[in-house]
Parts: C-alpha cells; sequence; structure tokens
C-alpha cells in the first residue's frame, strides 16, 4: 500500500509556486538529463515511446539485435533518503530559503493507515518524497537525475519519472558486456544513494531474429526474459506488433462504455457523445503515433468500440455507421489517428515538444540531390525501410502524407491551429 498525502488547498498554491520557480531554474540552465520525459514541459508518455522505439525498430530493421531492460525501483518515491535528497538539491543549484523551506516541509511528516474504520497510531515518516503532493515528483526527478549519467555507455536510457528503460545493441560481445556494466553501474548508484531495484520486476527482452539471448543480472540475480510487457501504459512485445496493445485498449475502452451505458437510459447525442470523447475514446488513442495498427483485424478491434458507441446513442437517424459519425460531427477512429500523427510531426518540427526532430527525420532540403520536395524547406525525406514492422512505425509512415500538406497549413503558429487547418484542407466538408 503506498502511502498517498493530504494537504491544504494553500499549501498546494505555494508548492506550486516553489515548483514552478525550481522548474524555471532547471530549464533555463539544462540541469535535467535529456532522457527525463515525466513531468517535463515539451514532454509526455508519446515523445518518450517515440524516441525509444526509433531506436529498437530501426535496430531491428538493420538486422542488429536489440536488448531492452525495464527496469523497477522499489517504493520508489518512498525509499528516496531526506539528507541526500538536499544535497542532491543544493548541487542542483537549489540553496538557501527555498532548500531550507523544503526541508522544513519534508520534516516532521507523519502517516497512519485506516481500514474498515480502525486506525493505525501515527508513526513520523523518516524518508521518501511526499506522494501525492505538487512538489514532490520534481524533487524525485531532481534525485535520480543523474541515473542515466552511470549507464552512458550503451545506446538508450529513457525515463518517465521513476520507470526507467535500457536499450542496447546485441550484435557483438563488447555490446553484451556494455549492457551488463550499466546494469552493475547501476545497482552501485542504487546502494550508494539509498534506493533499491526491486530486481524480480526487472525484466529483460530481446528483439531480432538473430537474438543470442543474453542472460544479465542484477546483483547475483538473473533477470527474467519477457515477450510482453507493459511499457508506460503501453504493451509491447517482442514482434514489435501492435496487436497486444490494440486488443488491451480495446477491452479496456469496452469496460469503460459499458459503465456509460448502464448509467444513462435515454443517451442523448451531445452529452453521450462528450462523455464518450472524455472518458471511453482517450482508451483507445493514449500514446497511439507510437503504435498505431496497420492491419484490417487490429484496426477493427478498435473501431467496433466507437461503432457500439454511436449506436447506443438516442435519436440518430442514419443507419450504417459512417453516415451515424458525419450525422454526430465525428470521424473514424483511423482517420482521428492519421490526424493525430500529423499533429505530433507538426509538434516536433515545430518545436512545441521539446525533442530533437533529427531523432525521426532527415529533411527533403538537407539531401545532395536537388529535388521538388526539397523546395519546402519543411518536407521530410521519404525513408526506406526494410521490415513491415519499420515501415509502419511513426517515423516511417508518416513523411509522404506529410509531404502532400500545403505551406501555410504546415507553418501553423500553434497545434490548435494546425489541427483546425489540416481537417478543414483534409476534410473540407466536415469542417464546413
Amino acid at each position: 500500500m503506498v502511502p498517498v498525502s493530504l494537504t491544504s488547498v494553500c499549501c498546494k498554491i505555494l508548492e506550486t509556486l516553489i515548483r514552478d520557480g525550481i522548474m524555471s531554474h532547471l530549464e533555463k540552465n539544462k540541469l535535467i538529463n535529456q532522457e527525463q520525459h515525466g513531468f517535463m514541459p515539451g514532454k509526455s508518455c508519446c515523445t518518450n515511446l517515440l524516441e525509444f522505439m526509433e531506436r529498437v525498430t530501426s535496430a531491428v530493421d538493420e538486422g542488429v539485435p536489440y536488448d531492452v531492460i525495464f527496469l523497477d525501483f522499489a517504493k520508489a518515491f518512498d525509499k528516496v533518503p531526506r539528507e541526500r535528497l538536499l544535497k542532491k538539491l543544493s548541487a542542483h543549484g537549489i540553496r538557501g530559503t527555498i532548500l531550507r523551506w523544503i526541508r522544513n516541509w519534508l520534516t516532521g511528516r507523519t502517516q497512519r493507515v485506516v481500514l474498515n474504520g480502525k486506525s493505525s497510531s501515527w508513526e513520523e515518516v523518516l524518508s521518501g518524497v511526499p506522494q501525492g503532493s505538487v512538489l514532490g515528483p520534481i524533487l524525485f526527478l531532481i534525485f535520480i537525475n543523474d541515473l542515466s549519467g552511470v549507464a552512458r555507455m550503451i545506446d538508450a536510457v529513457r525515463k518517465f519519472a521513476d520507470d526507467t528503460k535500457l536499450g542496447q545493441r546485441a550484435g557483438t560481445v563488447r555490446d553484451r558486456e556494455c549492457m551488463q556494466e550499466a546494469l552493475d553501474n547501476l545497482c552501485l548508484w542504487a546502494d550508494r544513494w539509498g534506493m533499491q531495484f526491486n530486481v524480480s520486476k526487472c525484466k529483460v527482452m530481446h528483439f531480432g531474429h538473430n537474438n543470442v539471448q543474453q542472460k544479465y543480472w542484477m546483483n547475483g540475480q538473473e533477470l527474467t526474459v519477457t515477450e510482453e510487457e507493459v511499457d508506460i501504459g503501453v504493451k509491447v512485445t517482442k514482434n514489435l506488433k501492435p496487436a497486444g496493445q490494440c486488443q488491451k485498449a480495446a477491452r479496456t475502452a469496452q469496460t469503460v462504455l459499458g459503465q456509460l451505458s448502464r448509467a444513462f437510459s435515454y443517451r442523448d447525442r451531445h452529452v453521450f457523445m462528450r462523455l464518450y470523447a472524455q472518458y471511453v475514446r482517450p482508451h483507445l488513442e493514449f500514446a497511439v503515433q507510437a503504435w498505431s495498427p496497420w492491419t484490417e483485424a487490429d484496426k477493427e478491434c478498435l473501431e467496433k468500440v466507437q461503432k457500439r458507441a454511436v449506436k447506443m446513442v438516442s435519436g440518430v437517424k442514419a443507419t450504417d455507421y459512417e453516415s451515424r459519425l458525419r450525422e454526430l460531427g465525428h470521424l473514424t477512429l483511423e482517420e482521428r489517428r492519421h490526424q493525430l500523427d500529423m499533429q505530433q510531426v507538426h509538434r516536433i518540427l515545430s518545436g512545441k515538444d521539446r525533442v530533437k526532430s533529427d531523432t525521426w527525420f532527415k529533411m527533403a532540403s538537407d539531401g545532395e540531390r536537388v529535388t521538388r520536395a526539397a523546395a519546402d524547406p519543411l518536407n521530410l525525406r521519404i525513408p526506406a525501410p526494410r521490415l513491415e514492422v519499420r515501415k509502419n512505425f511513426f517515423s516511417q509512415r508518416v513523411p509522404e502524407d506529410w509531404n502532400r500538406i500545403p505551406p501555410v497549413v504546415k507553418n501553423a503558429e500553434t497545434v490548435k491551429a494546425f489541427r483546425n487547418a489540416y481537417r478543414k484542407h483534409r476534410l473540407p466538408e466536415a469542417a464546413a
């Protein structure tokens, strides 16, 4: 059971002011490593997954085996040693009055357990950052900020708060030795800073047909090999196909849709479809740019949830699915995924997402040959992938569609302006 802090509104407002000041300081001085995507402006679960899966799918497409290790901290937020955290805050330039305030804010906290109306005695909390607080997450990010530095010998380290994964090409003995060296360094880091890895929950996944299935160890314990793992809410499988995630998303969405249907006998089109868009559809589109389906079976697995939803709406005259959607003013999920892809490209190229665009794209204007595509500075070079999983990954499937967009739409200043302009360009009847 994980304790959650209950704090007053006044305290949360003050925490917000302090957090914003700390974030401004960290961003101005570029103190947080780029590998961290959790609680960082301009980054998200989607950017984390896109960056990491770009490396995995690229290596597999080249015929190079790739090993990924999913790490699990034991009681991550609760085990942070207070004095060592304060030392790291000071090392990041957070000193003086603010550091003293944080020390006092962490000190003297008590907790108890209430179960079936009976409660335990109050006990003082001696370690950890308060979960449920505004300031807690950024303090944790600072504490584990140097984690990626001890594993710099491998290909990739990506973090979303305490969710950490390692990636390394595993084509040579030296490659695999580097991964084991990184794991050894991480164990030493954990011992030094009072943290602990839950080794029984740390998993390794081997990608690539010619992967030698190297065994990896942490603290003398062999890591468990897995063929599927839920990474920041998205199911990743060894074959890199999205079928498992499609089924997972559809099951969750169907459950929520069923709850909504039982709650309303008359399902007004405006109210019910707003509830659907807010509570059901997000399960079908969470970070979908990183796992967008390409087979008809997987597409239909998701689409049938929306088909069920529009059939539930009262008073709709149309009979077939597409006509019902038009009457309700909604798009198919497939069309929405396409538009979300284009919005993601815009976010990356315009700098709204604080990531490096060359992680995924090469600009057409950077090529040696002068082509018609190079005339638009925002056009992308068309890649030539080999495998199906690579052809359908984000960086490979979007360039052709993106290059067809008129320059005036691509140059929209905001994401909202781009979304509206692109929808009007692509579906003028729907926009009208």
